[in-house]
């Protein structure tokens, strides 16, 4: 399976777009940067503790020691703990805050979500499971059923907390165990915790004044309540028939929902600071004459190949590599490496190929652009949907319903880049620009807690290790790990994520790579008889050096972007720019991986400490 370059417009000025991508962000730039979101607590807490899908049932405060609990029942944890298991681990819990496995997937419901990667890089376990998705990007439903499989398999239902939320994590070293506080009154006291909440899992809300006075009905995109739209995932929302409704946002949860909403409210307004660079996505159903060619080993491949090819990987330049996934996330690198071939393949220096791959940039993104004017009608709505900034500057996204629903009488594009975004939220409705625009609901499809503080993004209001010490305190100047997995003075505490290591475009392939590493440090642990593990201050030093000096120039890549999660909402409130990547290993992922493998080979735990 391969696929052809696109074609890209020749007619750009390059000088001139950079100067108004230039515009573009200046006008979005604010001086609180991150610090402009309103936290999901207090009179707010709703937004984020609510479970409108399955309320937690009333239980026993459990008291209890176990051998590993994982934080988290999305994708992070269950990898997590199916490594584990598979480790030899029998007392395991996981515990979280829904109602069921499934993280992101368990709570976003909203209708027309899908998955925006390639389906089959994304889900995890497909070949171990003996699974295929439906279709290239698949639905959250169908997604949402494989976390349940994938807890199924692994024998977690039994042991899970569902509706559980930690609120404190201390380490007792005399016990040698994590004490754990819950919402639910429960003190569980386990030797090893793994951080599995990922990167996506806290609502986000935007920081204006009114958000709780408003008399109508609100609900941010991860809490949908269907009791009050009707219908599903898959429309039918018939109760917003005589409802006028604004939307917040236009980003990835915004360009699925927003078509739905356009078919069935009666008026919709969408508040707009940042269009989105919206593709064509041409979801197709999976062709059983290729899933029955598929050989053993196929996903791993199918991954390592969408990592080469994607804006992270840029190893797709490479004669003769196919891409095998062949969407809007390898298109710039396909189209290099056409270019390149069409020329004989000439060697180049990483800084020509990264001139290449640049000016491939602004050529897809100027397609893009022309894209909505063949769509979008109106002039004035048009010009106002058009992304004027680089491909990874916000995620890159695809629907074929999104650009043509503002063609729509009762929809109604509010741009707000001017003003950088609404102004407050009245008991009556939303103001933006010096107008109010009367609503009966406001969805808010602002995104999740990625580019906030730490305490913020976990949810947990106190973590702390040996001696007392916070975490919060001990990464306030940034990570400070051993592989991006552990960290100094917090014995037995693992971590997922964005956390120096390895980078893909493909964020299960993350969680799958610190599973398997974090399952045999478990492991290795109890082999030898270890009641406390983590690294030695000197190999915790040495890494951070390894990762500033092995980094990456991006050539001011981020500060040039408009203000986004991207880069730390433009480095506002005295934060700066900073990547939502978490400080990666600049070799990258597959070096990242080697490294790893390499390490464990070795079996001598370089770097870590033992206390027996």
């Amino acid at each position: 399976m391969s696929c052809e370059p696109t074609r890209t417009p020749d007619d750009i000025d390059l000088p001139a777009l950079r100067e108004r991508y230039r515009q573009e962000r200046d006008r979005r730039l604010r001086s609180d940067g991150s610090r402009q979101y309103a936290a999901a607590e207090g009179e707010l807490a709703g937004f984020y503790e609510s479970d409108p899908h399955s309320p937690p049932a009333a239980r026993a405060p459990l008291s209890e020691d176990l051998e590993v609990a994982v934080l988290g029942g999305g994708f992070a944890g269950l990898i997590s703990a199916a490594r584990i298991r598979q480790a030899g681990v029998s007392s395991l819990r996981v515990l979280e805050l829904g109602g069921d496995f499934g993280g992101t997937w368990y709570w976003n419901r909203y209708p027309g979500i899908q998955c925006d990667n390639d389906a089959y890089c994304y889900i995890p376990l497909l070949e171990e499971l003996g699974v295929l998705p439906s279709k290239k990007f698949a639905d959250g439903a169908e997604i949402f059923a494989h976390c349940r499989r994938i807890g199924r398999h692994f024998d977690l239902y039994a042991s899970a907390l569902f509706g559980t939320l930690v609120r404190a994590l201390r380490w007792d070293d005399g016990l040698r165990r994590w004490r754990i506080a819950t919402n639910r009154g429960d003190e569980l006291r386990a030797r090893f915790v793994v951080m599995a909440g990922g990167f996506a899992n806290r609502p986000k809300l935007p920081g204006v004044p009114g958000l709780s006075t408003f008399r109508g009905r609100s609900f941010h995109t991860a809490r949908w309540d269907y009791a009050y739209t009707g219908g599903d995932a898959s429309g039918g929302l018939h109760g917003l028939a005589d409802q006028r409704v604004a939307v917040v946002g236009t980003g990835a949860s915004a360009i699925q929902v927003i078509p739905f909403l356009g078919r069935y409210a009666r008026q919709l307004y969408v508040f707009q600071r940042t269009p989105s660079s919206v593709d064509a996505r041409g979801n197709a159903a999976t062709d059983p004459a290729w899933a029955r060619s598929l050989r053993p080993g196929w996903q791993k491949e199918r991954q390592a190949n969408f990592h080469g090819w994607s804006p992270l990987g840029f190893a797709g330049v490479v004669p003769g590599r196919q891409d095998l996934v062949c969407d809007f996330w390898t298109e710039i690198t396909r189209n290099v490496a056409a270019k390149l071939e069409a020329q004989g393949n000439p060697s180049l220096a990483p800084e020509q190929l990264g001139a290449l791959l640049e000016e491939e940039d602004y050529r897809v993104m100027e397609r893009l652009r022309r894209r909505v004017d063949a769509i979008v009608r109106d002039p004035r709505t048009a010009e106002a949907l058009k992304p004027w900034f680089r491909f990874l500057c916000k995620r890159p996204l695809s629907n074929d319903e999104y650009l043509e629903t503002f063609n729509r009488p009762n929809v109604t594009l509010v741009d707000v880049s001017d003003a950088k975004g609404i102004e407050r939220i009245t008991p009556a409705g939303v103001v933006a620009n010096g107008v109010e625009y009367a609503v009966d609901c406001i969805v808010y499809a602002s995104g999740f807690e990625i580019s906030t503080e730490l305490r913020r993004r976990y949810g947990i209001e106190t973590i702390e290790g040996r001696d007392g010490v916070s975490l919060y305190d001990h990464w306030r100047d940034g990570f400070k790990t051993l592989h991006g997995m552990t960290t100094h003075g917090f014995p037995n505490q693992f971590f997922t994520g964005f956390t120096q290591g390895g980078v893909s475009a493909n964020t299960t392939a993350i969680y799958e790579q610190q599973a398997e590493h974090i399952a045999y440090l478990i492991s290795q642990a109890r082999a030898r008889g270890a009641t406390a593990l983590e690294p030695s201050l000197q190999a915790q030093d040495a890494w951070c050096r390894t990762i500033r000096e092995s980094a990456l120039p991006d050539g001011g890549y981020a500060e040039a972007c408009t203000p986004g999660y991207y880069n730390n909402e433009g480095g506002g409130g005295g934060e700066g720019i900073r990547s939502h990547l978490g400080e990666p290993y600049g070799p990258g992922f597959d070096a990242f991986d080697a490294l790893l493998r390499e390490w464990r080979a070795k079996g001598d735990l370089a770097g870590l400490v033992l206390g027996i």
